[in-house]
């Protein structure tokens, strides 16, 4: 498929528009309920696998349902305006709307930390609805084998654009102050609206070459028969690899950007984050022709091999190790130790942005034609629900005596630690084992063949 430039443009705009909604959910959420509501590693931890289990099955009913109507822009469209007016809801919750409505004998932080994991839900759904199960599906249906290591090359390095976006934006607000959130969700929300007021307009509906004739039920349950697994076991294989591949990200991410704040005192953590994430973007989307041209396992490697990097940097260089052999190097404001901080960043983020693009391209190529809905839900349960389960425990198992600080107000808050990068290592290295032992198998079936 040859395309044109609006089609470029609606990638564009749809996708970067989710991922900034999506990167203020999954990066900012965390911090939100730790800063305004004292929230613990578990309570975090039940959030991410709250939205999971939320995001998982709406896809796996909503990709459905875009299937049977032979429909995805009427789903991506109304989605992102429900999805805009759930975000604007969050603007309500603050300590001090929930005392007025609640009184003083409650605990506005119990509350708060109650309403966020609710609403999260509420607008994972809408969320998920436009976002993973309808647009993803628009753009498999939309794009083809010659075209999609480019095209997913673009849509994978929007999530970093987007916190990049997200980051600079954030820099005039006050994260400590509950005007500053508030001022955030309406911005955001009503962004996110008003592209799918704009997507009526600019969004093509991919032409469907065989409707679907099953009924719907068995349409959502179609990608869980055993014999669909049997004949198409390169999906499932990929889709199985993927979910450590996530579990991998996940048993850091929710604690990152607190690790990089409060642990490591680096209050201007946006000028390190901000341009390794222009430059694992960039790498990012030149890779994505990279990935057309060669295959999978080739492809893989790779990202894999920067995530461990960026990963063993992160690591020693914020450890008890380094400080001991260079304790002169310590503080959030010298270059010795901002310098490799930065270097582990830019590793980290340009393997795991890479290597959601050799994924995406793969399960989009391996996914049958004309089902690209139903397959959604699969797709979500090895991106988000499980690697959202699992990471997240994981990360909160490794955290489980992590040290704490007394803030102004008297109470409590952790501080992760930089094992959190070695349980990703040490899943990412499963991940790369698994990879080479699939890797030698197919090399000798091919050849006994």
């Amino acid at each position: 498929m040859r395309k044109n430039g609006k089609f470029w443009a609606t990638l564009l705009i749809f996708s970067l528009t989710g991922q900034i909604a999506w990167v203020v959910e999954n990066m900012y959420f965390n911090v939100f309920i730790y800063k305004m509501f004292r929230a613990s590693a578990s309570e975090i931890a039940l959030m991410v696998t709250a939205s999971a289990i939320a995001a998982t099955v709406t896809t796996v009913l909503m990709g459905a349902l875009s299937d049977k109507l032979g429909k995805r822009k009427i789903l991506m469209c109304l989605g992102y305006i429900a999805w805009g007016v759930s975000i604007l809801s969050f603007a309500l919750i603050r300590a001090d709307v929930i005392s007025a409505v609640f009184g003083a004998a409650v605990s506005a932080a119990s509350v708060g930390i109650t309403l966020v994991i609710l609403m999260d839900c509420v607008m994972t759904f809408f969320g998920s609805s436009a976002n993973d199960a309808a647009f993803n599906a628009w753009l498999t249906d939309s794009t083809d084998e010659t075209n999609r290591g480019a095209a997913e090359g673009i849509n994978s390095m929007m999530p970093l654009l987007s916190i990049l976006v997200v980051f600079g934006g954030f820099l005039g607000f006050d994260l400590d102050k509950a005007e500053s959130w508030t001022a955030i969700y309406l911005v955001i929300g009503a962004v996110v609206l008003a592209i799918g007021i704009l997507g009526f307009f600019i969004v093509d509906e991919p032409k469907v070459k065989y409707p679907d004739t099953l009924g719907y039920f068995a349409t959502i349950f179609y990608g869980f028969r055993p014999g669909v697994m049997r004949r198409h076991a390169a999906l499932y294989f990929t889709l199985a690899a993927f979910v450590v591949f996530n579990i991998s990200i996940q048993i850091f991410m929710p604690y990152l950007i607190i690790f990089y704040e409060k642990t490591l005192g680096i209050s201007n953590y946006v000028l390190i984050f901000a341009p390794a994430i222009v430059m694992a973007a960039l790498f990012t989307a030149l890779y994505g022709k990279y990935i057309d041209r060669h295959g999978f396992f080739v492809s893989v490697a790779h990202p894999l091999i920067l995530l461990m990097l960026g990963y063993v940097i992160l690591w020693f260089f914020t450890s008890p190790y380094f400080a001991k052999l260079f304790p002169q190097a310590l503080g959030a404001d010298n270059v010795s130790f901002l310098i490799p901080v930065f270097i582990g960043s830019l590793l980290m983020l340009s393997g795991f942005l890479s290597g959601m693009a050799v994924f995406g391209a793969k399960i989009r190529n391996e996914t049958p034609e004309a089902m690209a809905g139903r397959f959604q839900g699969l797709r979500i349960i090895a991106q988000v629900l499980i690697p959202g389960v699992v990471g997240p425990a994981i990360g909160a198992w490794v955290l489980r005596d992590a040290e704490t600080i007394v803030n102004s107000d008297g109470t409590e808050s952790f501080l992760p630690s930089n094992a959190i990068f070695i349980a990703a290592l040490i899943a990412a290295a499963v991940l790369a084992v698994g990879l080479i032992i699939a890797k030698a198998v197919s090399k000798k079936h091919e050849k006994a063949v």
